[in-house]
């Protein structure tokens, strides 16, 4: 008799400790299935730049675009920008491109394309950008052309050329810069500028800005 209480006890225990077990590995298992649907945390600048998106580019001459057309890729292209501004396009010929936003840009294809197709989708991406650019000559590190960044300044292009070579006259730098066609010289003082005088010297360039290093 104390033999089979003893089993029952042990059988009881043996079923409750399974239990247990499978319990737990379904709480795992709903914790995994949970973490992997959960969308992952997205930080505020993320947000701001996924709002802003490539509208905010205005397109310029020598940018190439990635021009898609759902379901349609005889029209679907990578195209640079022409110097004139436009870009070649199958059923649309030409299409002016420079001055506008790639959404703009997008909308013009679109409704150009409504003529010869039912409902067209059409995404424009800018792939690279060549049409803003300032470059950095003279007594630098790597002198050439780079790609302009968002307010970049005189300091920031100097730095992006490598920095100056030993014979490099700091205090005389310029940038040529063209305004309604004459060419104007707005003068930089680096020595003055890092020791924080002269911030007005310190501008943001625009594209086709020139900084020299005699």
């Amino acid at each position: 008799m104390r033999r089979l209480v003893m089993r029952s006890l042990v059988g009881l225990l043996a079923s409750i400790v399974m239990a247990g077990v499978a319990q737990a590995g379904d709480s795992q298992e709903r914790a995994k299935s949970k973490s992997a649907s959960a969308p992952a945390a997205v930080s505020q600048e993320q947000k701001d730049q996924a709002a802003k998106g490539d509208s905010t580019y205005v397109i310029g001459p020598a940018d190439v675009l990635d021009v898609m057309v759902w379901k349609e890729p005889d029209i679907s292209r990578s195209i640079p920008v022409r110097p004139d501004g436009k870009i070649s396009l199958p059923l649309l010929n030409d299409v002016q491109a420079a001055g506008l936003e790639p959404m703009q840009l997008q909308a013009v294809i679109t409704e150009g394309l409504r003529k010869f197709i039912s409902g067209p989708q059409v995404t424009v991406v800018v792939m690279q950008i060549n049409s803003r650019r300032v470059y950095v000559v003279g007594e630098v590190a790597r002198p050439g052309a780079f790609p302009m960044l968002p307010n970049m300044t005189v300091l920031q292009a100097l730095s992006t050329a490598g920095g100056f070579s030993q014979f490099a006259k700091l205090s005389a730098i310029y940038v040529l810069r063209t305004e309604n066609g004459r060419q104007v010289t707005l003068p930089f003082n680096y020595k003055e500028v890092v020791r924080g005088g002269r911030p007005e010297q310190n501008i943001t360039l625009k594209p086709g800005d020139t900084v020299v290093v005699p």
